[in-house]
């Protein structure tokens, strides 16, 4: 099958990073009998908006206060901006509501040259390349750490983001593109 020049297909997907982090298996020296690990008593977390080429690997991402129609309509405007020029940006996502918001209509309307939503089946995540890049995000910027505050956890997650602003292997090879 050929490949079609003219599309572009991405994946996107929303996702909380929680303050008091993800715990995982650690190894203990055999001396150290009762490890402590610190743990954030909060359930604080920054809500992300995230969207990989599967093509390239561009990852683009917008952190946002709340997941609804308004704010999702906003991550679209951020991603037509991203968009190859000349290529139609197919982008395949699940079927949250918001996803589906009338408030939508007129921007898919006036974009349909460049922009068509593709949905998922329902409950379906391991279609969605993206949550492959959420999984190595957690594992990258938050296992096993103590966040004393939300700012210090959106620095991890930035830090770990800014390694894939531009095209990279990393997220075609997790993606599945050769």
């Amino acid at each position: 099958m050929a490949k079609r020049e003219d599309l572009e297909l991405w994946s996107q997907d929303e996702c909380h990073f929680q303050r008091h982090g993800t715990r995982c298996r650690v190894w203990v020296p055999p001396e150290n009998k009762d490890p402590v690990v610190l743990h954030a008593p909060t359930r604080q977390s920054a809500a992300c908006f995230g969207a990989v080429s599967l093509r390239s690997g561009k990852f683009v991402h917008a952190f946002s206060p709340v997941f609804n129609a308004v704010t999702f309509e906003g991550f679209l405007k951020t991603l037509l901006r991203r968009r190859s020029r000349g290529r139609k940006m197919v982008l395949v996502l699940d079927n949250a509501r918001y996803h589906h918001a009338k408030l939508l209509k007129p921007l898919l309307e006036d974009r349909k040259d460049q922009l068509e939503l593709l949905f998922l089946p329902p409950y379906s995540p391991q279609l969605a390349p993206i949550e492959r890049v959420w999984k190595l995000t957690r594992r990258v910027a938050t296992h096993n750490l103590y966040f004393g505050s939300l700012d210090e956890l959106l620095s991890a997650v930035e830090t770990c983001f800014a390694r894939w602003r531009k095209p990279n292997r990393v997220l075609q090879r997790l993606c599945g593109i050769t």
